[in-house]
């Protein structure tokens, strides 16, 4: 049986947070979650909030705390265009000055860190798929720059802290994720489909349709988070989590369309700036050194996050 410890979680409010928190406390530790709440919500994490070993500090990372905790995860970051770019600037000192703000914490307790970085840090990538040596095709003075150019910053200063101080860094690249407690009107795709479908409203194509993502449902990432958690000191990554499956935006609409049973339309419009072409993850590392790869295929992952978003709209 492994050790009880105390685990900070900052974005622990948000959607892929709350499942780790949740995960964290199924495995017996105290959890610390830390959030803003500027994409979390308090309802993701509400049933936890009578639980003895479960902690919730509303806080900006973008300023110092002092905690104690054994070990750090650090989500906090709105991940979604529509989020990120509404307040770039802020996005970007989250990246940055956020990680400076962790790495410091584990720097003074000998503890170790996990980044969880993006597949965004790949840009519009002209290697497909994805591998994690690829170094990205990024506009840094684009709309979305201040999520992919704040990511890749904040990766940089996890391997200095790594070369310069010997902290335990951790570093994933989580590719497209999706399930229940996504927001219902954050922009992302999955999200964006079933809500319209639900509510038989045109579905919104961006583009042709032909780009293409990859979706991993969340009980999968989070089994991914926490195996690279566990892995030796020498073990830093970055490593892809995603799964590698591969579908273009018209037949994830026909798929939902399909799945929900909606009478819903397809409606065309132009694609936005820097929206990549292709987005598939090679998960060869992961399958190695985590020994992981997703085990939920995406008509069943849609399945239950249909059933929430009905349960909530």
């Amino acid at each position: 049986m492994q050790k009880r410890k105390t685990i900070l979680v900052t974005g622990g409010g948000g959607f892929i947070g709350s499942h780790l928190c949740e995960r964290l406390l199924a495995d017996g530790h105290d959890v610390v979650c830390v959030d803003n709440f500027y994409t979390g919500s308090k309802n993701n994490i509400r049933h936890l909030l009578d639980s003895p070993n479960f902690e919730l500090i509303r806080h900006d990372i973008t300023f110092p705390i002092y905690i104690e905790v054994d070990a750090i995860y650090n989500l906090a970051c709105p991940a979604s265009p529509v989020h990120y770019q509404n307040n770039p600037i802020h996005t970007t000192k989250t990246c940055v000055s956020g990680s400076i703000n962790m790495l410091g914490i584990a720097k003074r307790l000998n503890i170790p860190i996990l980044q969880a970085s993006t597949s965004e840090v790949y840009g519009n990538p002209l290697e497909h798929p994805q591998t994690e040596q690829y170094w990205g095709n990024v506009n840094c003075i684009g709309v979305r720059s201040c999520y992919d150019e704040g990511k890749r910053c904040a990766e940089t200063l996890f391997f200095d802290y790594r070369r310069q101080l010997n902290i335990a860094i951790k570093v994933v690249r989580i590719f497209n994720t999706y399930g229940p407690r996504m927001l219902p009107y954050d922009g992302r795709v999955v999200s964006n489909f079933i809500v319209q479908a639900l509510r038989g409203k045109e579905l919104t194509i961006y583009g042709d349709g032909s780009q293409t993502r990859s979706f991993c449902y969340v009980a999968d990432m989070i089994e991914g988070l926490v195996a690279m958690m566990e892995t030796p000191p020498d073990v830093t990554g970055p490593v892809n989590l995603g799964n590698p499956g591969e579908f273009t935006m018209l037949e994830l609409a026909d798929l939902v369309i399909e799945l929900v049973n909606s009478n819903s339309r397809k409606v065309f419009k132009p694609l936005p700036q820097d929206d990549p072409a292709q987005r598939k993850p090679d998960i060869s590392l992961a399958g190695k050194i985590l020994n992981w790869k997703p085990q939920v295929q995406l008509r069943e992952g849609l399945l239950k996050t249909i059933d929430y978003f009905a349960s909530i709209l």
